[in-house]
C-alpha cells in the first residue's frame, strides 16, 4: 500500500503550487469554441440567443402569432425531423423550420407583459 504523504506536508495545497481544475481559470472561461468572448459582448456577458454569433436574427412574421399554435407547428417538425434520414434534405428543412418557429416563439416571449424569457 502507498504512503499517504498529503497528510504529512505542513503547508497548505495553495502554497505548494497546486493546479487549478482544468476550466476553472479566467482564461477557459474568456474562451468559448475557440474565440476570445472578452467577458461583456453581449448584455450581462451572457450568451445572447438572438445575436448568436454577431448575426442577427429575423423574426418570421408569417407563422401564427399564439404560443399554443406555435407549439402544434414546433411537434409536427419535430416529428418530421426525427422521421427523416440524419443529415437528409427533409432532415435540413425541418431543422430549418424549428429554427423558425423557436425565433417565433422567443419573440412573442418577450413581447408579453412582464416578458415571458
Amino acid at each position: 500500500m502507498a504512503r499517504d504523504t498529503k497528510k504529512d506536508r505542513s503547508e497548505p495545497a495553495a502554497e505548494q503550487g497546486a493546479r487549478p481544475k482544468p476550466g476553472r481559470d479566467a482564461t477557459a472561461r474568456a474562451t468559448v469554441a475557440g474565440h476570445a468572448t472578452g467577458g461583456a459582448d453581449a448584455a450581462g456577458g451572457q450568451h445572447h440567443a438572438a445575436k448568436a454569433h454577431g448575426r442577427a436574427t429575423q423574426v418570421d412574421m408569417s407563422l401564427p402569432s399564439t404560443r399554443p399554435e406555435l407549439m402544434a407547428l414546433h411537434a409536427a417538425a419535430r416529428a418530421r425531423r426525427n422521421a427523416a434520414a440524419l443529415d437528409s434534405p427533409a432532415f435540413r428543412a425541418a431543422v430549418m423550420d424549428l429554427e423558425k418557429i423557436e425565433i417565433r416563439i422567443a419573440a412573442i416571449d418577450r413581447a408579453a407583459d412582464p416578458p415571458l424569457g
